[in-house]
């Protein structure tokens, strides 16, 4: 459609061949170059488009074009300098930007040197040239605009790819933190239902029971992370944490992190939930510690979760679960750091950013001694 709209100029030469002004044989040969002219021009602008032809193929048809439009106006009379137009066309639809700007202005240049030669073509001159540089240039500004949302679109297409990965990673990070923590759980309390049924069934039952609710709530946690509803909180996890400590037969300090921080955004504490939660099943799974303490305290503009052990220390390079845990502070402008403790052991610290500094006292506890 776009490059039809063009087709209306060409009424002027073929009026003058129906008008019967010429003789037989020019007019004959008028319909035969006025047939080669359209066929190059729709070659160009309709093959070009959807398959980039040779740039010397290219090149040679709008030359070619060009002549044949020189040689139909000056022999067949004025009527015919409108297939320059069709010319400048061609240039800004297929050359390249900095090709179609040389070459449009230069077709426009021919067409003024053959209208001053040929017969009673002065007066449509003016009418002419403007449609030529307009045109020329119009058609160059539309395929920019063409390859502009070609690009777009894939851009978009790209986009969508990376949203759809990194959706992925999300949820293989929660499935990670979520599994994990639950599945530790379920293995203590089942080895530890299994020591306890000889001597103490009821006290097994009752570890059975934790079992139960254990998984139950680690499905409610896999549902609701592949809705991607689910948000942890320090309260919840702090409480998770005791519960696990204690099921491992680790002491747990936790003082007052449980209360959390009054200045703490959502995604924030949502980070420091998920580190707490990961921290603790690493205390439970690979440490050997008989201590483990939890701290929340402030640090200039950040708040910062420790989690340190009395256990054999960190061993080996990190874990999947280590690197997700930092990409995921990362998405909430905070910082994962690593090592020994003070006292030994293995040390996890995650801070984030405060929305306000606090007034409220330092929330804290030290490890116990």
């Amino acid at each position: 459609m776009w490059v039809g709209i063009w087709m209306a100029y060409m009424t002027a030469p073929v009026r003058d061949l129906l008008n019967g002004g010429h003789g037989p044989l020019a007019t004959a040969l008028g319909c035969l170059g006025l047939l080669a002219f359209l066929s190059a021009y729709c070659v160009l602008l309709f093959r070009h488009v959807g398959r980039p032809l040779d740039h010397r193929m290219v090149v040679g048809a709008l030359v070619a074009m060009a002549a044949l439009a020189a040689v139909l106006a000056l022999t067949l009379g004025a009527s015919w300098l409108v297939l320059f137009v069709y010319v400048s066309v061609a240039c800004g639809a297929v050359l390249p930007l900095r090709a179609a700007r040389l070459a449009i202005p230069l077709v426009t240049v021919v067409l003024l040197l053959v209208g001053l030669t040929a017969r009673d073509a002065r007066h449509l001159l003016p009418a002419l040239v403007i449609p030529a540089l307009l045109g020329g240039f119009a058609m160059s500004g539309v395929r920019q605009l063409v390859r502009t949302t070609r690009a777009l679109r894939e851009a978009r297409a790209t986009v969508a790819q990376l949203a759809a990965n990194e959706e992925r990673l999300r949820l293989a990070r929660d499935l990670h933190d979520l599994l994990g923590h639950s599945l530790s759980l379920i293995t203590l309390k089942s080895e530890l239902a299994g020591r306890l049924l000889p001597a103490r069934p009821e006290e097994a039952g009752r570890q059975v029971a934790d079992i139960e609710r254990v998984s139950r709530q680690a499905l409610v946690d896999v549902r609701e992370a592949v809705g991607g509803f689910r948000r942890p909180t320090l309260k919840a996890e702090v409480a998770g944490a005791r519960t696990a400590l204690a099921a491992a037969g680790i002491a747990a300090d936790v003082g007052r992190a449980a209360d959390g921080h009054p200045d703490l955004p959502p995604d924030e504490e949502g980070a420091l939930a998920w580190a707490l939660r990961e921290a603790i099943t690493n205390v439970v799974r690979h440490s050997g510690a008989l201590r483990c303490a939890v701290t929340l305290t402030e640090a200039g503009d950040e708040l910062c979760l420790t989690v340190s052990d009395d256990g054999r220390g960190p061993e080996g390079p990190p874990g999947n679960g280590l690197s997700g845990l930092s990409e995921r502070l990362q998405l909430a402008d905070g910082r994962l750091e690593t090592g020994s403790g003070e006292r030994g052991g293995f040390a996890l610290r995650a801070y984030v950013p405060l929305s306000r500094r606090a007034t409220a006292p330092e929330l804290s506890s030290s490890t116990p001694g």
